[in-house]
């Protein structure tokens, strides 16, 4: 028998794939990555529980259906119900693949989200991902219907939960029951995100709506990866916050790239990525500009900025420090429609 969770590391997925354990299940855990919700969280939760997790990027799906939701988008870009229909539909597959015996299950709760963990919600998932019957979720399944597995004698029924709403208490004394670590609710998916929803909107105005690779997924990654700003229509430049920021976007960098830093201090990574545009002389300004003004400058009114292509060398350019204030009118996203 196969018990396949999907599984984000949260402490509903958790305690599920725990559930099950209980009943001398080992699950096989899928989870599903794209710049808005990573794998981190799901790796360390599995390997506290002695399990390994399988990832899969679904980015270029999901794209397609931030763009054209069959059930419409939440209150910012996320759409959940068809996001959720294509993880179970994948791990429907990847099931039927196996050619064993087994069922899907998942750590949601019925009315812990309005949007895609009500009982309407939950059926259209089952419905749409084309695996109603098999989709199993051990924390609310006593206020469900029986699932094949639980008729099939798969599954204990009466050692499942009857779990609803949005409290975490039942979880939490779970969890302590189980000497689990408690993960804090904060975190998910990041297209429920107002500022980064706001960001990825402008990036999808970018271009014609017919390029249905667009924006690649290093993109979608940067504009989470600090301030972003555009001197000319198409040119846009990322500056770090942190430390954090600043590996990220070094990660990130690519043949073609240009990047700008402050020579002889501390200061943030500023990367303008190549989009097979021409980058006017007023893009490098404010790249050279904005490593110089965000960095350690001493106070100096003139200083050193390093800039170059990635894997072609860099040059030193003479930069007056400007006040950060000057650049409002750069700072994008703009407000969208």
């Amino acid at each position: 028998m196969k018990a396949i969770g999907i599984f984000s590391g949260g402490l509903d997925s958790v305690l599920s794939a725990r559930l099950l354990m209980e009943q001398n299940i080992t699950p096989d855990l899928i989870t599903f990555t794209t710049p808005f919700f990573p794998p981190d969280k799901a790796i360390a939760a599995a390997r506290e529980l002695g399990l390994e997790v399988t990832q899969i990027d679904i980015y270029g799906e999901l794209l397609s259906l931030i763009k054209n939701p069959v059930h419409g988008l939440g209150k910012n870009m996320n759409p959940c119900i068809d996001c959720h229909a294509l993880m179970f539909r994948k791990a429907g597959e990847i099931l039927a693949e196996s050619g064993e015996d087994g069922f899907l299950f998942s750590g949601e709760v019925v009315g812990q989200r309005p949007m895609s963990q009500n009982s309407h919600s939950l059926r259209v998932v089952a419905r749409d991902s084309g695996q109603s019957g098999r989709i199993l979720r051990p924390l609310s399944a006593k206020l469900m219907p029986e699932t094949e597995a639980e008729e099939k004698g798969l599954v204990d029924r009466e050692r499942l939960l009857n779990l609803s709403g949005r409290g975490r208490r039942p979880q939490i004394a779970l969890a302590e029951k189980y000497g689990l670590s408690i993960p804090p609710p904060a975190g998910g998916c990041l297209l429920t995100d107002p500022m980064y929803s706001r960001r990825l909107k402008w990036l999808l105005q970018q271009r014609e709506t017919s390029d249905t690779s667009w924006p690649p997924a290093r993109l979608a990654e940067m504009i989470k990866r600090g301030r972003i700003f555009s001197a000319e229509p198409g040119q846009w430049l990322v500056v770090g916050r942190n430390q954090a920021d600043n590996q990220a976007l070094d990660a990130l960098m690519e043949k073609g790239d240009t990047f700008f830093h402050l020579e002889g201090g501390p200061g943030p990574t500023v990367l303008l990525p190549d989009l097979n545009i021409a980058a006017t002389e007023a893009t490098f300004s404010l790249g050279r500009s904005l490593a110089a003004a965000y960095g350690d400058n001493g106070g100096a009114d003139v200083v050193m900025v390093r800039m170059g292509k990635v894997g072609d060398g860099h040059i030193l350019v003479e930069t007056e420090v400007t006040k950060p204030a000057r650049w409002g009118d750069f700072m994008e996203p703009k407000e969208c429609d």
